[in-house]
């Protein structure tokens, strides 16, 4: 019952309050599928990049949007 609650609070709390999820349009096809996949690898991103708030860190990440993702990715 408790990795239930882990998962909820690490992920789709997460997903909800930071991504807006519960208030997305996307609705049909494979859609709703692929922007939660990509979410999620943000998420992930941003946590092996050092940040534990989410918000904080896309805040931080949108600030210069053509330098930042790419570093965050390793890419730059």
């Amino acid at each position: 019952m408790r990795a239930h609650w882990v998962i909820e609070n690490m992920l789709h709390f997460v997903r909800d309050t930071a991504f807006r999820e519960d208030a997305s349009k996307i609705r049909t096809g494979h859609g709703p599928e692929n922007i939660a996949t990509l979410r999620s690898f943000a998420i992930n991103q941003l946590r092996t990049a050092g940040h534990t708030n989410i918000a904080a860190g896309l805040r931080t990440t949108a600030l210069r949007p053509y330098e930042r993702p790419l570093t965050v990715l390793e890419l730059n």
